[in-house]
Parts: C-alpha cells; sequence; structure tokens
C-alpha cells in the first residue's frame, strides 16, 4: 500500500519545517512506500521555500497564487496523488501522527470502506483541552451543520480525513467548493456514490487557535450547503 499525505498550508513558515519534519520522520518510519505533499494555497510569505530548503526524500510541494481556499488545496494535492490511501492533515499537526497508521489499518481491516473520517466525539479524550465555551461551541455547531447536510455523522468538519486513491479520484474531480465547507461536497460525493464511510475515534493534541467563528461561518455554511446538494443532486 502506497500512503499519500496532503498537507495545505497558507502562511505557515513559522511551523512548517518542524511540521515538514515530523511528517517525513513518521512516513518513513511506519510506511514502505509514501509520498508527502505540501499544497501552497497562494502564501505571501516563504513556507514553500523553506520546506523546498530542506530537501527531504518523497516530499513535494505544489503552490500556485492568488489564495483560494483550503477546499481548492485538499483538492490539488488529492489529484495530483498517486497513493492507493490518501489523506489530508493540517499543518498544525494538530490530530498528531498516528491516525495516519491508524487509518491505513482501517482500510486494510475494511476493504469494502472508500472514507475515512476521524471524529471527535468518538475519542473519550476527543476535546482534551478544548474551553468549556469552545466544546459547546464546537458540539453545536457540527449538529446544525449534519442536520442540516442530512449527515449522520458525529464529527463531519474533522480536519483529518482518507480516501482510497479512486474514490479520491471520483470525488475531488468533481468537487468545486474551494473554502472549509468543501468537506460537505466530498461527504455528499461519497453518498451519492454509495461509498461506505468510517469514523475514527481521534483527539486534538496540538491546540492552536480556531479560525471558525462560529455565528458568522455557521449561517455562511448553511448557505454554502444547500448550493452544495443542489449541485450535487444534479450530479
Amino acid at each position: 500500500m502506497k500512503l499519500s499525505l496532503i498537507v495545505p498550508m497558507y502562511n505557515e513558515a513559522s511551523i512548517i519545517e518542524a511540521t515538514a519534519k515530523t511528517y517525513t520522520d513518521y512516513l518513513s518510519k511506519t510506511f514502505d512506500s509514501w509520498e508527502l505533499l505540501f499544497v501552497d494555497d497562494g502564501s505571501s510569505d516563504d513556507c514553500s521555500a523553506k520546506v523546498e530548503a530542506m530537501r527531504l526524500p518523497n516530499t513535494q510541494v505544489i503552490r500556485y497564487t492568488p489564495n483560494q481556499g483550503k477546499g481548492n488545496a485538499v483538492k490539488t494535492g488529492m489529484l495530483a496523488a498517486i497513493g492507493d490511501v490518501r489523506m489530508f492533515l493540517d499543518a498544525d499537526v494538530a490530530y498528531g501522527t498516528d491516525v495516519i497508521a491508524q487509518a491505513a489499518k482501517l482500510f486494510e481491516d475494511h476493504p469494502e470502506a472508500s472514507m475515512v473520517i476521524g471524529s471527535r466525539p468518538l475519542h473519550p479524550e476527543g476535546y482534551a483541552g478544548y474551553t468549556a465555551i469552545r466544546k459547546l461551541a464546537s458540539k453545536t455547531y457540527i449538529k446544525v451543520l449534519n442536520v442540516a447536510g442530512g449527515f449522520r455523522l458525529s464529527d463531519s468538519q474533522c480536519g483529518c480525513k482518507a480516501y482510497r486513491g479512486d474514490a479520491a479520484h471520483a470525488i475531488f474531480s468533481r468537487t468545486e467548493t474551494k473554502g472549509f465547507a468543501f468537506d460537505f461536497e466530498t461527504i455528499l460525493w461519497a453518498q451519492k456514490f454509495g461509498y461506505k464511510i468510517l469514523e475514527m475515534p481521534v483527539t486534538i493534541v496540538n491546540h492552536r487557535a480556531s479560525k471558525v467563528n462560529v455565528l458568522r461561518d455557521t449561517f455562511k455554511m448553511l448557505k454554502e450547503l444547500q448550493q452544495i446538494k443542489k449541485r450535487v443532486k444534479r450530479g
């Protein structure tokens, strides 16, 4: 099995060298065949140059301008990847590295599955380190969006997802959402194709300030979700 890890990045120069070393060290120790793709979503800093200067094995940087959003960065990486399993994680290594092997193992144990989604609610310490207010806001945000989307998933917005190679190509060759709502579109396409989706308990081990404004982004996401549902329904 060849594992492809996609890391979208936007102005991550302050952490990207540590991130690149963490991921390559783990992948080289854990997998016989792997690749690491950093996708620079129109950064204005030198995060791409920093990764390239490290000359790490099996690692490449894909860059484009202008900035278009995380969804476009993940799509670019997924369609450029060649792995049998293709996974994306954020540049802050929020969920640690063990989730990579855990996702790969799920695909090995469940050959009928096409997609694996990380879930904080399913892990006993999934919200460790969250303040009470942030935990409540996160759970409410996910619940509202899942009801609107018609999902029976516990954490559709988790930034830890993996796909079989064929499923990744089928899904991301059709996605059009460039921002954070791209997660919804990938799930809707997976459901339309009849793909089996597994959930995997995860916990955040590296915290940093959330980029989501719950009140503002919930209404924005709900509007985008309705548009996505119509587009996927049309096929």
